[in-house]
């Protein structure tokens, strides 16, 4: 998810002088735009992922974002009326840092997807329309 959701940069210092870095869209619009629909890796248990949303992926920390902590898992826990198993907190904190991770990595616009799956043929037709647009 946080690749998809990740707005890839540009590094300044790699554009050549005179031009100006290109603006990105979000993965998950950019891929809305050119008709892809986005593949996900298996998800063995969507109801930690329907919780982790639910607590929240990250939260604000200092000068940025941190990954959810204790406190608000234990208080969501709490107030919910939900019991987590220890394994189920420990995941969801853990799910919550490698999102985090995962995010600062996807915003290098060179990153590659954290899983891999068969390329489809929407993504050859976007390559090839992008591809023809520049060449003619």
């Amino acid at each position: 998810m946080a690749w998809l959701q990740a707005t890839p940069k540009v590094d300044p210092a790699t554009v050549p002088k005179g031009l100006t870095a290109p603006e990105y869209l979000p993965r998950h619009e950019q891929y809305k735009r050119d008709g892809i629909e986005p593949q996900m890796p298996p998800n063995p248990a969507p109801y930690l992922i329907d919780r982790l949303l639910e607590i929240g992926l990250t939260e604000a920390a200092g000068m940025g974002a941190g990954p959810v902590s204790w406190l608000q898992i234990d208080a969501w826990s709490r107030l919910t009326g939900v019991a987590l198993a220890p394994w189920e907190a420990r995941l969801l904190r853990r799910l919550s840092s490698d999102y985090l991770s995962e995010s600062r990595r996807a915003e290098d616009v060179h990153a590659a997807p954290p899983w891999r799956a068969p390329v489809t043929a929407e993504q050859i037709e976007a390559e090839e329309r992008r591809l023809m647009a520049v060449l003619g």
